[in-house]
This record gives C-alpha cells, sequence and structure tokens, in this order.
C-alpha cells in the first residue's frame, strides 16, 4: 500500500531558517527546518525575553558531534531589518573517519538583507584523530546596512586524550559577498535583470595532519603551540564600532623596536587599565593577534595556547567593546562567557 502523504522534499542533513522582522521591530523565526544528523533548536522567548534585540538559533548534531561521512547543509534566510544570532551547546566535534576518503562537509550558506544582521559566535569545532573535515560558510550581503559578525576557529583536539593536532585533514574556507540588484546593474538582450556580486572576503586554512613529502615538520609543530587558532569577520554598520575598537587596540600593542616599548605611562582611564590587564593576560597565555582592514570588513586572527585561554581572550574583548551585546543580546555572546 502506498503513502498517503507525499514525499519529503528535504535531504538528509539539510536545514534552513528564515527570519523576519514583526511589527514594533520584533524579529521572529518565520521558518526552521532540519533532518538528521543537523539539529536546530529555537527557544521560545519568554515575557522577560521578548525584547531580545535577536531571534536565538542553537546549530547542534545528534549524538554530540559529526560522525566520518555526515553532510550538513544549512541554508539561512534574515529579512529586512532582522536579526538573528546563531550559537552552539559545545564545541563542534569531528569523529574519526575510518579513512582518508570519507569525508566530513558542513556548509552554511547566508542572506542577509538590507538592515538586516546576522550573529554567528559558536564553540570551536575539535576534530578528533584521524578526522577529515571540510567546511565552507558563504555570507551574501544583500542590500545597504547590512550586517555580519562571524567568528570561525578550530582546536588542537582532545587534549586530555594526548591530541594535538592529530587529524587527518581540516580545511574550512569563509566567503562574504556583496549582492545587492542596484549596484551596478547590467542587462541582458532579452530584458532580464542581472544582479552583480562583489567578493569582499575570502578566507581560506588547510591543515594536513600527514605529512608531504615537502613538509618537514608535523601540524603540530608548524602551529608553533597554538591549541586554538580563529578568525573573526566583522562587516556593517553594527559592527563598525567593534572594528574600530580592535583596530585600535592592535595599533596599541607593544612592538619591537617602537620608542615607547620600555617607556612607562601613567594609567589613568579604566580602559587603560582594563588593557594592561588584558596584555598581562595576552602573554601570560601566549595569545597572538592582529587586526586589518579588508574592502570594508575588520578582520582578526588570533591564536592562544589553550582553549579557554583563546575563549577568555575573545570574550573579553567582545564583552568590554558592547556593540554584540547590545545589537544582539547577552544570548548572542553566550559561547564566549
Amino acid at each position: 500500500m502506498s503513502s498517503p502523504f507525499p514525499k519529503s522534499s528535504s535531504s538528509p542533513g539539510r536545514g534552513h531558517i528564515t527570519v523576519k522582522l514583526l511589527p514594533h521591530r520584533i524579529s521572529a523565526l518565520e521558518s526552521i527546518t532540519y533532518q538528521y544528523p543537523l539539529k536546530l533548536i529555537s527557544p521560545h522567548p519568554t515575557s522577560a525575553g521578548a525584547n531580545q534585540p535577536s531571534v536565538l538559533v542553537f546549530l547542534l548534531s545528534y549524538g554530540g558531534g559529526l560522525v566520518g561521512g555526515d553532510q550538513v547543509d544549512l541554508s539561512v534566510t534574515v529579512h529586512e531589518k532582522a536579526r538573528l544570532s546563531i550559537v552552539t551547546q559545545g564545541h563542534t566535534k569531528v569523529f574519526n573517519s575510518i579513512k582518508p576518503e570519507i569525508v566530513t562537509r558542513q556548509s552554511m550558506t547566508v542572506e542577509i538583507r538590507a538592515g538586516a544582521a546576522l550573529c554567528l559566535l559558536p564553540d570551536p569545532v575539535q576534530p578528533f584523530e584521524r578526522s577529515v573535515y571540510e567546511q565552507t560558510q558563504i555570507f551574501r550581503l544583500k542590500g545597504e546596512g547590512a550586517s555580519l559578525v562571524l567568528l570561525d576557529w578550530v582546536t588542537q583536539g582532545r587534549l586530555a586524550r594526548g591530541e594535538d593536532w592529530s587529524l587527518t585533514h581540516w580545511s574550512g574556507r569563509n566567503e562574504v559577498w556583496i549582492a545587492a540588484d542596484d549596484l551596478n546593474p547590467t542587462g541582458t538582450a532579452d530584458g532580464s535583470h542581472v544582479p552583480t556580486e562583489r567578493l569582499l572576503v575570502r578566507d581560506s586554512i588547510t591543515l594536513d595532519g600527514v605529512p608531504g613529502p615537502a613538509q618537514g615538520q608535523t601540524l603540530k609543530n608548524q602551529l608553533h603551540g597554538n591549541a586554538v587558532i580563529g578568525t573573526l569577520v566583522l562587516r556593517g554598520p553594527l559592527t563598525s564600532a567593534l572594528g574600530e575598537f580592535f583596530l585600535k587596540e592592535f595599533e596599541l600593542l607593544p612592538r619591537l623596536g617602537s620608542r615607547d616599548f620600555e617607556r612607562k605611562k601613567a594609567i589613568t582611564t579604566d580602559l587603560e587599565h582594563w588593557r594592561v590587564r588584558r596584555l598581562q593576560h595576552e602573554k601570560l597565555n601566549a595569545v597572538l593577534w592582529s587586526a586589518a582592514r579588508v574592502r570594508g570588513c575588520v578582520v582578526v586572527k588570533f591564536g592562544a595556547a589553550s582553549v579557554e585561554a583563546g575563549r577568555e581572550w575573545i570574550g573579553a574583548m567582545l564583552l568590554h567593546e558592547g556593540s554584540v551585546e547590545s545589537a544582539f543580546g547577552a544570548q548572542a555572546l553566550m559561547c564566549l562567557r
């Protein structure tokens, strides 16, 4: 007997999130769908949480991680002036693959429309020994005033089990595009409209745990004691103050050869006291970082001698500056506290 129900059009690992703006400037879910091994959860707003400035969605997986060969494909649409925060409930664990040809993949395609914003501040990816993982995240900012806060980071593995960059292969690619129908539009012979796109940032990292013939060092040695490495990408009006904050703090870092390197300055403001404590933390935990402006985005790169030191550092930077909490709510920062 055939089923009276129509066949599902979704595929394993596929998911979609759509967020729109309701009256009174409240962001809300329009739709959310997912299939195993992907799992998405959005807590129902309470009376106290109804005033949260963004929708909160947890990005999860069944069993607490991705098994070798799992394929996850998530698409996200944030409509005009709406705001969305995506977090996790722990490290994204990538279990080992039984052979290198079995690749675990996770992709995310995001469309952020005019005046809308996405804040993606997850826990780091934790690749287990002999894991093979590829991650691709594409962000398209459509229309004026679209904003993005993106954190992408990866750890050395399970330190308690002696893992120290013991993965087989890990690769991650983040792309930020600006796309708008009214940006230098072009036409075709039949009169149809062709929107233009311009790539702002393409950030790619490849980690090979099995040294090739040309590599003289293991991956562990190449990473020079870093237990976690990460990238923060900021774009749009909601992130402008935060971007300037990172650029300013990076400019003020002590540098060899600087005339002021050994000069003792009077510390008078709360910001200066906080900066001194932060610099001490960076030195103690071997936190290294840089910040640069790239085609209207601010890109921050960092590494730390322990995962918690990296979490404390990036969390302290975002919490002290305050823009993310103000624009998206305290819930957006829960993975960094």
